[in-house]
């Protein structure tokens, strides 16, 4: 066991939450018109609500990792394939990250050089952010009358074997 062992299924639910909502999205193939439809009090369409998602995680990453995504800041314009490969290449650098000790403590300087945060808040504000629009896409899909996948912590649990059905000899009894 290790100093980050907790973080692992945080880190790797927000990754794969984010890339099955990306490949749910491809597979309804929505047309252009839908992937631009917004809902009240969401960042934007479908699809820059996405690019949003995997930008700004690959931007938090690559400040507390220390390490480059140059595609956080490019222009490209992104379509689901793309943005599916960022967010594979953002979830093996958290792998490398969470392999290594972290001091949550380290002070990160944000917001144009006027506040400094901890590295702890930045891992917190990836997961948190992530969730919160998704979501968010979430509710746009619905609008369409499509029911969204279920991309909650326990189904990821279900899918990578974090959670199972306990036998009944081993079921307490009371």
């Amino acid at each position: 066991m290790g100093l980050n062992d907790l973080l692992y299924d945080p880190i790797r639910h927000n990754n794969w939450a984010t890339k099955s909502l990306i490949k749910f999205c491809r597979d309804q193939k929505l047309t252009a018109e839908q992937l631009e439809v917004t809902g009240v009090g969401t960042y934007g369409g479908i699809l820059a609500t996405l690019d949003h998602i995997v930008r700004c995680d690959g931007g938090y990453l690559r400040r507390i990792a220390d390490s480059p995504l140059d595609w956080v800041d490019s222009e490209q314009t992104t379509d689901f394939d793309t943005l599916e490969r960022w967010n594979d290449e953002a979830g093996a650098l958290w792998e490398e990250f969470l392999a290594k000790p972290i001091d949550v403590e380290r002070v990160l300087i944000v917001d144009n050089n006027t506040r400094g945060t901890r590295v702890g808040i930045f891992i917190a504000q990836a997961i948190n952010h992530a969730n919160h629009h998704r979501e968010q896409v979430c509710a746009v899909l619905t609008g369409f009358g499509i029911e969204p996948p279920d991309i909650q912590a326990w189904e990821y649990a279900w899918t990578h074997n974090r959670i199972w059905d306990l036998p009944d000899s081993e079921r307490p009894t009371s």
